[in-house]
């Protein structure tokens, strides 16, 4: 006989908390929370924040939940030689491999994800995985 256990999903205080978290780590940055249907549970922009980083943290944030992966670990496999140098524009929604999108899982299963833009990828995905160890 097994037993399911149920797994808590990202709440919207949990949305509160990687935002605070990713923000107090990039200060002039977009950030996005998506839950683990793919939508949106918390958005902010600084006022400082280059205009295209929303749409890219949405899309970073949506990548990583797509694919259950940090978007820092998938940027070799879309390059032209990679196996998945398609993927990018195979789906309605675009896919966009830069670093700075991570998922968040609960209790083993994934919940949702994060996603920074504004920075340097290297410094989006440092501020994204800072937000989810956080919430942990």
């Amino acid at each position: 006989m097994s037993t399911t256990t149920a797994t808590t999903p990202l709440t919207t205080q949990d949305a509160e908390t990687l935002i605070t978290a990713a923000r107090r780590a990039a200060e002039a940055a977009g950030v996005t929370v998506l839950d683990a249907g793919g939508h949106l549970l918390a958005f902010r922009r600084d006022d400082r924040a280059v205009l295209i980083s929303g749409e890219t943290s949405t899309r970073k944030a949506y990548t990583a939940l797509q694919l259950d992966a940090p978007t820092a670990d998938l940027v070799d496999l879309v390059k032209p030689d990679g196996p998945f140098h398609t993927l990018p524009t195979a789906l309605d929604k675009p896919l966009l491999f830069i670093a700075g999108g991570t998922p968040v899982h609960r209790d083993g299963r994934l919940i949702g994800s994060v996603g920074v833009g504004g920075g340097t990828p290297e410094q989006d995905h440092g501020f994204a995985t800072a937000a989810v160890q956080e919430l942990s």
